[in-house]
Formats: C-alpha cells, sequence, structure tokens
C-alpha cells in the first residue's frame, strides 16, 4: 500500500507579534542588554526607544529614566565606556576626530570626550592604520604620487589631520619615525 504524499505547506509558521512593553518589561529589556554590551546611558536609551516602536507600549514608560537607574545602578557607565571605545579605536589607527564622531553618536558629552581621548597619540594611531593598510614606512616598495594621494585621504576619512596623513604616507618604506604629535 502507498503511502499518500505530504499536502503542500501554505506558509512558513508564522510568529506572533511579542506583546506590547510595559515599565518592568522594559526594565528586564535594559537589565539584558547592559548585561551583554557594554553600553552608554544614549546608546541604552536609543535601544530601548526602537523596541518600544517595535513593539507599543502598555502605560506610561520612559527609556530615559530607564537607562539613567541602570547608571545609578552602576551597570552603565558612560566615562568607561567612552575610554574604553576610545582606547580599542585608537588601537586599530582611527585618528581622533572619528573617534570623537562614534563617542558622540553613542551620546558622550564633550567632557566625557575630551576625557576619553585625552591619552590618546595621533602619531600612535596614525602608524596603527598605516601598519594595517600597509602605507609609508610599512609598505613594501614606494608609492606613486597617486597611490599617495589615495592613502592620505584613506587616513583622513579614518579621522587624521591632514598634515599628519601626509607626513607618514611620504615616509620611505623602512623609514624610522620620529616625533611626538
Amino acid at each position: 500500500m502507498a503511502v499518500p504524499p505530504r499536502p503542500p505547506r501554505s506558509s512558513p509558521r508564522e510568529r506572533r507579534p511579542a506583546p506590547p512593553l510595559d515599565a518592568a518589561a522594559l526594565e528586564r529589556l535594559a537589565l539584558r542588554y547592559v548585561e551583554r554590551f557594554a553600553t552608554s546611558r544614549g546608546r541604552l536609551a536609543d535601544y530601548l526607544r526602537r523596541k518600544l516602536r517595535e513593539r507599543g507600549t502598555e502605560g506610561p514608560v520612559d527609556p530615559e529614566a530607564v537607562a539613567e537607574r541602570m547608571a545609578e545602578r552602576g551597570y552603565v557607565d558612560d566615562a568607561a565606556y567612552a575610554e574604553g571605545r576610545a582606547r580599542g579605536m585608537a588601537r586599530r589607527g582611527l585618528g581622533e576626530r572619528r573617534v570623537a564622531d562614534a563617542l558622540r553618536h553613542a551620546g558622550i558629552d564633550a567632557d566625557g570626550i575630551a576625557a576619553a581621548t585625552a591619552e590618546a597619540s595621533p602619531l600612535d594611531s596614525a602608524l596603527a592604520y598605516a601598519r594595517r593598510r600597509r602605507i609609508g614606512p610599512f609598505a613594501r616598495e614606494a608609492a606613486d604620487p597617486d597611490t599617495r594621494r589615495k592613502q592620505v585621504a584613506a587616513m583622513i576619512r579614518a579621522g587624521h589631520a591632514y598634515p599628519l596623513a601626509k607626513r607618514v604616507v611620504e615616509l620611505a618604506p623602512g623609514a624610522e619615525i620620529e616625533g611626538d604629535d
């Protein structure tokens, strides 16, 4: 006896929509987020606002107040976040302007940005970028003028100042780096 064929599936299983958020659910969502990610108050509040837009609300909820409570409890520390993020970005070779833009986007104020970027050496981060991209003293061979212009442009997009970028790009392969910029 033959087995009858299965009927075709009409559609993939549809997910039920997530329930709207109330104050307690928003607090749980914030706790879950801060346990998984290092974040700032601004980024946490943005995340919570996005979740409120996606799921809706039940009753009055304030994402800024939740983010502030997380900071008061010590789960969110803007200064430590800014310092760690600035250090990591400088290690990858990104310039001060690019680091400041990223921190500003994360909701860090001007004083916090200045404190986080105070210890970074522009020359060290420019050299880290040049090392990663094999530019200037880290190149295998000297670049032609058109390639050097493109390398300077790339360093400027990475947040480095024009004079510093030009100086690094114009160094001969294997050259020693001098100076404390």
